[in-house]
């Protein structure tokens, strides 16, 4: 995934195994228990900022109680992880428990390198949050638990937008768009920065216009950019970016967004809360002045549509602890502790019910109200390949807003499209 992202561990419950020996049976006959967990070590694979410290000790501390075996977190770096982990799934010795990108999840899937949990979701996970959940299954199979998401919001400069007379925010994408011409006319800033090739938020409005960039055509996955539902998104992407300066050639990372928003000449950005922080970083004097808006919908009652970045957690198919693992799922993914993932790290948990845990972190208030209808890239293995750069949605994105027809930019980019889907993964 993206996480973008940053990422946590997960597991939870407690379920009481029985230990069926024969009367004439040997050791051999035992079934996996808590007395046969005793001298294990379970290593838990989690990336680089997905594991809160107070979360870590408290989650270690139960697990080990419980089972009377030892946890060994071993933390991986984002970058060049998906190889990483392809790898560690093809050997003999694979990490117990690995947390995995969401989108990525279905190429691990595919190869047969995780554990099926169907059996944990009956139980544990009646209840994810199913726009969280839909990454984790695969093929009709639940091969990975939902673990925690971020998605983007409204972030705005609270100062600017009292200068140009607004009160209040936003609740429809009218009323959004109202405001940033307010914006416009009555201060020297710039209403909103959207650089032309802010992929996942463009993603988010495919979602709410329920439009697909993939379709099966002779049994394969070839592109859907052409459907006239991805060109109405893209219509409402080219109206949010008249209100910006941003180059229409470049992503929300160059230059980082948050750094531009951080000189208090820009109105609003939209993205995820960890970039406040950067601008906050860049500019400490801009803390003040920022706040936090859901991303709003054609209609109040819903809002628009968001990527939803962030993890799963797996089990290795080739872990010969495949019981002990499904413990530390249990406890991991517990209420208690994915509340308590969700107040530390300020993510998404797995459960709706669990919101409320985020109480008091307006950046995580303003994301949580949009995750119902949030989704994702195509769920498909074949997928990864078409974000490579230089990806053609970009390209697409770029022609669009230099003044190319819908239709148009995306024939233009549609083979390189349809190669990279038929890419072997």
């Amino acid at each position: 995934m993206v996480r973008i992202h940053r990422g946590l561990i997960a597991a939870a419950g407690v379920a009481v195994l029985m230990v069926n020996v024969a009367a004439c049976g040997s050791d051999d006959d035992k079934k996996d228990g808590p007395e046969s967990f005793k001298g294990q070590t379970l290593t838990l694979w989690a990336m680089d900022g997905s594991t809160p410290d107070q979360w870590t000790k408290d989650v270690k501390a139960a697990f080990e109680k419980k089972t009377g075996a030892k946890l060994k977190l071993e933390v991986q770096q984002w970058n060049g992880i998906q190889q990483k982990i392809t790898t560690a799934l093809s050997e003999s010795d694979p990490p117990d428990v690995i947390e995995v990108g969401n989108t990525q999840t279905p190429a691990y899937a595919r190869t047969g390198g995780l554990a099926d949990l169907g059996d944990l979701k009956k139980g544990l996970g009646k209840d994810w949050t199913p726009s969280l959940n839909k990454s984790a299954v695969y093929d009709g199979k639940q091969y990975a638990a939902p673990w925690f998401a971020v998605n983007r919001t409204v972030i705005y400069n609270k100062k600017i937008w009292s200068e140009a007379g607004i009160k209040g925010t936003p609740k429809t994408r009218q009323e959004f768009f109202d405001a940033l011409e307010k914006i416009g006319k009555k201060t020297d800033a710039e209403p909103l920065y959207m650089p032309g090739q802010n992929w996942y938020f463009l993603d988010g409005l495919l979602i709410g216009q329920d439009a697909d960039l993939v379709k099966k055509k002779g049994g394969k996955w070839v592109s859907n950019l052409a459907d006239p539902k991805v060109g109405k998104a893209m219509d409402l992407y080219k109206k949010y970016a008249s209100y910006s300066d941003a180059p229409k050639d470049k992503d929300e990372a160059t230059p980082q967004q948050a750094e531009v928003f951080a000189k208090g000449k820009t109105g609003a950005f939209i993205g995820l809360s960890w970039e406040a922080a950067t601008a906050i970083k860049a500019n400490k004097k801009i803390e003040k002045d920022i706040g936090y808006f859901t991303i709003p919908g054609e209609t109040a009652d819903e809002p628009e549509g968001v990527f939803l970045g962030g993890s799963n957690l797996a089990v290795a198919a080739g872990s010969e602890k495949q019981e002990l693992a499904k413990e530390f799922l249990k406890i991991a993914l517990s209420d208690k502790y994915e509340g308590e993932l969700a107040e530390e790290g300020g993510v998404i948990p797995n459960k709706s019910a669990l919101q409320s845990n985020l109480k008091g972190n307006p950046a995580a208030e303003a994301a949580a109200p949009a995750v119902e209808g949030g989704g994702l890239t195509p769920l498909i293995p074949e997928w990864g390949a078409v974000e490579n750069p230089p990806n053609p949605i970009k390209t697409y994105m770029t022609s669009v807003l230099k003044g190319k027809s819908h239709a148009d930019a995306a024939k233009a980019v549609e083979g390189e499209m349809n190669k990279r889907l038929s890419q072997k993964q």
